[in-house]
């Protein structure tokens, strides 16, 4: 019912504060080891208080967190957060950093956790050898009295795992901090960062260990050190058993297999003339000449760049980079007396890796006179141009800086979907509601490119250039498209109605699960063979197009389809080693958003301190990779550090949920919409 704390001293002691406020017994308690007089109490009231025991002032109660009494405490002082457990196998994680208000970062059921680990062990096996699949899998009978097994967290505490001992993808020369969790069936390392589960031991696999089910358990586990100890007691008996578990074993045991290969988003080799891009390295007979193919193949494949990779190496998300991926052109010669409806007066500001916090709101307009929702946001590559689709079938491409009056493009019949800007600045994409894809002149503003409900079996549901604008890549259904396409530039008023720009389908792939695609995701910036992709059934596949076939399932992504995928796929402005590229967010409704890396197929970190309930909110990395920023229904954009699950600051001034984000790849600028269509612009302060 109350916390008493005492001062002793040989032989004497006296009680210097009882700190009273809970309904119910105190269950656990820890002393904040970077904050001096703050202790912390969880009870079984179901509710955590923050004191200060030389006051003897509460600071802070949280409200009720579950049904079932709060068990277990620690303070990762690392990470500056508090994680609590309960007996109906609930994990809460708090922030504890200033300003921050002690919400919540992440809640985590660990019984869906433990399923959705073995799950994705037993997706992962389908990619690995025989013996692997074998030796992954687990009889129906297990999964069910799993599915139904409870896990109360009867004890946390600190794990460190280092890089030579983990299996899963560390990705710093530091350890990576996780949590050991007992419970009375089972161990379990959790790691914090991802919110995910790096291993699991249960204890009924050991027939020769003599507590079954714990009634308490206690692990230790020094830093830096391979080993760790774990007493447990018996619940229903007077035995106790210690267990000595090696850490680099137990990962390696439950690791969860490759698909066979490295996968990267950089490309590695050169095209194969039996993969589907070999179409884009070779020249059409209505573009080229045919005797002019051998000379075409030759130019490409020396005017793309060749990168090696032999290993995974060690790399901070938020370090030096040490590899020039992009440089600016700035030999480009422009005509001083060229005029064009877009030329503004905007001048970008130096991009500055050092100081890129766009916090600062600079201006505000609304999209159109009634309130219409802004469905998508794109910078276009210069960052010179902002489109961006409305839910009243338009398409808006503004100025940079918001001002003047913007470009529309009118046409769809229904809500706009997608806009895409195409490598070069000279077309724009955009797909709507109305089952239509359209190309679109930038500079004309006018249609060059129609793709009707006609074209593919089933509404088009995400699209973009593709390669180098080599190839309009899409998903209609259960399946993603690739197709070759020409824009006729002809300027003949008299036959202009003649539709002369045509498309050719290259290359269809379905889903392995024949799920129904919700949204796709390719880097245009530079050359790869990469295509992530998104099903109903709550899995993203990795397709390799150079193979031209399906290399990975990561399956249980989220809790509901994910809505988007956004790639790290950086600016002509800035450099980022080149590592960094193969890192990618997904987000879903009431899920939050994850990070995930492509090389290991792992989450690396999980985001959810920003509301999403009930709208699809955005995400976009920053152009240096070293942010994330997202939308949220609390009138709010959120943006997030790579490094820490905690968000930086949150923006505000919005007047509804936040749909949309979007970095400038030029200048330190952010700009978010809103459900009732207005735009917002952030600036350095």
């Amino acid at each position: 019912m109350w916390t008493t704390v005492e001062r002793r001293h040989l032989k004497k002691q006296s009680v210097l504060v009882e700190l009273q406020g809970h309904q119910g017994s105190v269950t656990a308690v820890e002393f904040c080891p970077w904050q001096a007089n703050i202790l912390i109490s969880v009870s079984e009231d179901r509710s955590f208080k923050v004191w200060d025991y030389c006051a003897g002032s509460l600071i802070y109660s949280s409200s009720i967190l579950t049904g079932c009494p709060l068990l277990s405490l620690l303070i990762s002082e690392e990470n500056r957060q508090l994680v609590t457990g309960s007996a109906d196998g609930q994990l809460w994680i708090f922030s504890l950093m200033e300003r921050h208000h002690y919400h919540c970062v992440a809640h985590v059921d660990l019984r869906k956790k433990s399923e959705t680990f073995s799950t994705r062990r037993m997706m992962a096996g389908q990619y690995s050898r025989p013996e692997d699949r074998q030796r992954h899998s687990r009889p129906e009978v297990d999964k069910k009295e799993e599915a139904e097994a409870t896990f109360p967290v009867l004890s946390l505490a600190h794990c460190d795992l280092c890089p030579q001992d983990s299996q899963c993808g560390v990705f710093s020369s530091e350890c990576t901090k996780c949590l050991w969790i007992g419970s009375p069936t089972a161990l379990f390392i959790f790691n914090l960062a991802s919110v995910e589960l790096e291993a699991a031991l249960h204890f009924k696999e050991f027939q020769s260990l003599s507590v079954q089910i714990a009634g308490s358990c206690a692990v230790m586990s020094e830093a830096m050190s391979p080993k760790a100890f774990c007493i447990l007691s018996s619940m229903f008996g007077n035995k106790i058993a210690m267990l000595e578990i090696s850490l680099a074993a137990l990962l390696s045991f439950q690791k969860c297999p490759g698909a066979g290969r490295m996968l990267s988003v950089l490309e590695s080799s050169c095209v194969l003339p039996t993969s589907p891009l070999y179409f884009g390295i070779i020249k059409e007979n209505f573009t080229k000449p045919a005797n002019t193919k051998k000379h075409a193949v030759r130019s490409a494949v020396e005017d793309r760049p060749l990168v090696f990779h032999t290993k995974i190496r060690s790399s901070g998300y938020t370090s030096a980079p040490h590899v020039t991926m992009f440089s600016p052109k700035t030999n480009i010669k422009r005509n001083s007396k060229r005029t064009s409806k877009f030329k503004n007066n905007y001048k970008c500001k130096e991009y500055s890796l050092e100081d890129f916090l766009p916090r600062s709101l600079s201006r505000q307009v609304a999209v159109a006179q009634e309130p219409v929702a802004v469905r998508c946001l794109q910078y276009s590559g210069d960052g010179q141009r902002l489109a961006c689709g409305l839910a009243n079938h338009l398409s808006l491409v503004f100025d940079a800086s918001l001002s003047g009056t913007p470009a529309a493009f009118s046409g769809h019949d229904g809500a706009v979907n997608t806009v895409c800007w195409s490598h070069d600045k000279k077309w724009l994409l955009s797909t709507g509601r109305d089952q239509t894809l359209r190309v679109w002149s930038v500079h004309r503003t006018e249609l060059m490119l129609l793709l009707g409900p006609e074209s593919f079996p089933k509404p088009i549901t995400s699209a973009q250039f593709y390669y180098m604008d080599t190839f309009i890549l899409l998903s209609s259904g259960s399946e993603f498209w690739l197709l070759k396409y020409h824009i006729d530039l002809c300027k003949d008023d008299i036959r202009r109605y003649k539709p002369k720009s045509r498309y050719k389908p290259i290359f269809r792939l379905p889903l392995t699960s024949g799920a129904e695609v919700t949204t796709l995701s390719a880097v245009n910036d530079f050359y790869s063979h990469i295509v992530l992709t998104a099903g109903r059934d709550r899995t993203v596949e990795v397709f390799d197009l150079n193979v031209g076939r399906s290399a990975a399932v990561i399956a249980e992504v989220h809790s509901r389809p994910a809505h988007q995928i956004c790639q790290n796929k950086g600016s002509s402005f800035t450099t980022q080693q080149s590592l960094a590229y193969n890192l990618f967010l997904t987000t879903a409704v009431g899920d939050g958003v994850r990070l995930w890396d492509l090389r290991t197929l792992r989450c690396v970190r999980r985001f959810e301190g920003h509301p999403s309930r009930c709208y699809p909110c955005g995400v976009a990395f920053s152009p240096c990779g070293r942010l994330m920023g997202c939308g949220a229904e609390d009138r709010h954009a959120y943006v997030y550090e790579m490094g820490s699950s905690s968000f930086l600051y949150r923006l505000a001034g919005h007047t509804d949920t936040v749909t949309e984000v979007a970095f400038n790849p030029a200048a330190p600028q952010l700009t978010t919409a809103t459900l009732d269509g207005k735009l917002q612009l952030f600036v350095v302060e």
